[in-house]
């Protein structure tokens, strides 16, 4: 039932909670709950098998017999037989803090606005879809926190006001005990609560409770739970990590080198064409020393980040595995499984293996082998190398023969891509006396089409003035690559910043040049979803130009890019915001055109069309993409009857 789904979604109790689904799994003095089909420690009264409708599954905190104190377990301590959890009360007619846990059924906007459905996207298309936030309950049209606002808001049915905050009553009792705090960086560092005022660059921070130099609403008021003293660094809003205002009037805000807990990560280094092996990943023996980047499971889920307790609550964190090099989502193997697995961003399955392959040269451990020596991070994976060409009727759109590294960091500080692991990227090349110049990107659709931007061809509309080079990674081309003239050319519909290239031939499509997949019509992208951009352009002094590079960006809700902190209402229904507020990542000018795409299951869409922004990778200042999903007809049909 409807209710049953919000108690088993929450986090929080409705009265003894005796309804409880959730899955803290540690007591109220931090000691790990043992599993309720166990019988080590404890032999257990209340099991899974005697009790199968109590909810008694893993190690997850319940209340089998009603107990008046609420939610406990039986504990992995041989001196504690059990103890009690500390579940918060769920919020159903007020809320605590900034009402991030807030369950009641109010729908009616603070102005008198009705509320639209979460799960729908008319009149106000949007990121926040139900099934991509599960634990934030957007049911109906109830208003919810989601995006770590001051209190509860929703979209409304007006088209004329896309959103607004609710009018909920803050709750009397004291607000529920908050989780374990900590004095270095856990995960995204929401739980950091240290004393260091200083940002990244070495700027004083503003205190949290002043309005100068820069006015904000992040205050202690709105904020009440987030340990906003001082001028200390922290992470009220989901940032990627704790930050602060500036005292510089010139600088808003920047981020904070907030110390890791436990063994210091290794960042990635940008890795020069020469040395990188154009192979596919793989893995030896178990895996335990497979240090990849892929993030995908057999069946094409995502993997969860391992810092993370959504959806799935676990022990198997970078804390506990110091040595296990526990980054991102990356597959690992920490506990001697037979391969490398992660716990996955499906909250219906709790773990799978990935989907790699073992390296050929590595026999598998039913056969006795051992795994690799400690060490050995980078797995001898030249007998791996697969290259094969491709005809049309055996090519997967989306789907590379080289695994894409994936690196954090705008193009402009991005990283060099492995080469052809982005094989739809192409090169709109424009005549200069007797060669061809790279001036804008674009994106092979099928072998006969190239998605741009308008604006690429606001210089001639002759299609003969232009070029496409496929199949390349370093900008000047190499020997393999194909360079195919422009047959026609077709610009968007209503002036938008989008067109279509003809071209003369199809492309050849092989290991080097693959299509990527379109997107569904009006597909809704959701909130903070990381996808990736490429291209040849504007480097700005750092690393890696006249090769391809790659950049991962996190997708910004339309109604967070258009308020007064970014680009203040100058962006689109039908277009995507994507970036990050300190800058640093960020397509500039020569990527224009170029792809913005996202991995769906098992799979990149070409979601954007880089398209423009304000400066290049300045802080609080994210791109602009034309949104394909808003353009998907207009693109088919020209397809179809040219």
């Amino acid at each position: 039932t409807d209710q049953n789904s919000k108690i088993y979604l929450s986090e929080c109790k409705i009265g003894n909670g005796e309804s409880y689904r959730g899955t803290m799994a540690k007591t109220r003095t931090g000691v790990t709950c043992q599993k309720w089909s166990a019988d080590s420690p404890h032999m257990p009264k209340y099991s899974p098998k005697l009790y199968p409708s109590k909810g008694l599954e893993e190690n997850y905190c319940r209340n089998p017999d009603q107990d008046p104190q609420g939610p406990w377990c039986y504990t992995t301590d041989p001196e504690k037989r059990y103890e009690y959890c500390d579940i918060p009360e769920c919020e159903e007619e007020c809320m605590h803090c900034s009402g991030e846990n807030y369950q009641g059924k109010i729908s009616t906007t603070k102005s008198g606005y009705t509320c639209q459905a979460w799960s729908s996207q008319m009149p106000h298309s949007h990121g926040y879809i139900p099934y991509k936030f599960p634990s934030k309950n957007l049911r109906k049209n109830y208003c919810r926190n989601p995006d770590g606002e001051p209190r509860p808001w929703c979209f409304t049915t007006s088209e004329n006001k896309r959103w607004d905050f609710c009018d909920i009553p803050r709750c009397t009792t004291p607000p529920p005990q908050p989780g374990p705090t900590y004095q270095c960086l856990v995960g995204k560092g929401d739980s950091y609560r240290g004393k260091i005022a200083v940002t990244a660059s070495g700027k004083t921070c503003q205190r949290w409770s002043e309005q100068t130099p820069h006015r904000h609403s992040r205050t202690p008021e709105n904020f009440p739970c987030k340990g906003l003293e001082e001028n200390y660094c922290r992470n009220p809003d989901g940032e990627s990590a704790p930050w602060c205002y500036t005292t510089d009037s010139d600088v808003r805000m920047e981020h904070c080198n907030v110390p890791l807990c436990g063994a210091q990560v290794p960042t990635d280094q940008p890795v020069l064409p020469e040395e990188t092996p154009v192979v596919e990943e793989c893995f030896q023996g178990e895996g335990k020393n497979y240090r990849g980047v892929s993030s995908t499971t057999v069946s094409g889920r995502k993997c969860q980040p391992w810092w993370s307790m959504r959806p799935h609550y676990h022990s198997k964190t970078p804390l506990q595995y110091p040595d296990a090099d526990l980054r991102m989502n990356y597959c690992r193997n920490p506990d001697g499984n037979d391969r490398p697995w992660c716990y996955t961003t499906d909250p219906q399955v709790r773990w799978e293996y990935c989907n790699l392959k073992r390296c050929q040269n590595s026999e598998s451990p039913e056969d006795g082998s051992e795994s690799s020596p400690p060490g050995n991070h980078k797995p001898n994976c030249s007998s791996c190398l697969m290259i094969t060409s491709l005809t049309p009727s055996t090519y997967e759109c989306g789907k590379p023969k080289v695994e894409p590294k994936k690196c954090g960091g705008r193009i402009v500080g991005g990283c060099v891509a492995h080469p052809h692991s982005w094989p739809w990227q192409i090169s709109l090349r424009r005549r200069s006396f007797s060669s061809w110049l790279h001036f804008c990107g674009g994106t092979l659709i099928d072998p006969s089409w190239v998605l741009t931007a308008a604006h690429c061809l606001q210089r001639s509309q002759r299609p003969s003035s232009y070029q496409v080079y496929l199949g390349l990674h370093k900008e000047d081309g190499e020997s393999y690559t194909q360079k195919i003239d422009v047959d026609r050319l077709f610009t968007g519909p209503m002036r938008a910043d989008i067109a279509l290239l003809k071209l003369s031939r199809p492309a050849q499509l092989s290991d080097k040049v693959i299509p990527a997949c379109l997107p569904s019509e009006h597909f809704p992208l959701a909130d903070k979803t990381v996808c990736y951009i490429t291209g040849w352009g504007e480097t700005q002094g750092t690393s890696g130009a006249g090769v391809l590079k790659e950049a991962s960006l996190p997708i910004i809700e339309n109604k967070v890019c258009n308020s007064r902190l970014y680009l203040r209402n100058r962006v689109q229904p039908w277009e995507i915001c994507a970036g990050h507020f300190e800058g640093g990542t960020d397509s500039c000018q020569g990527d224009s055109g170029g792809p913005l795409v996202c991995f769906d299951k098992d799979r990149y869409i070409i979601q954007g069309v880089t398209s423009w922004g304000i400066g290049c990778a300045l802080p609080n200042r994210p791109g602009v993409y034309v949104r394909v999903a808003s353009y998907l007809s207009w693109i088919q049909n020209t397809m179809k009857s040219n």
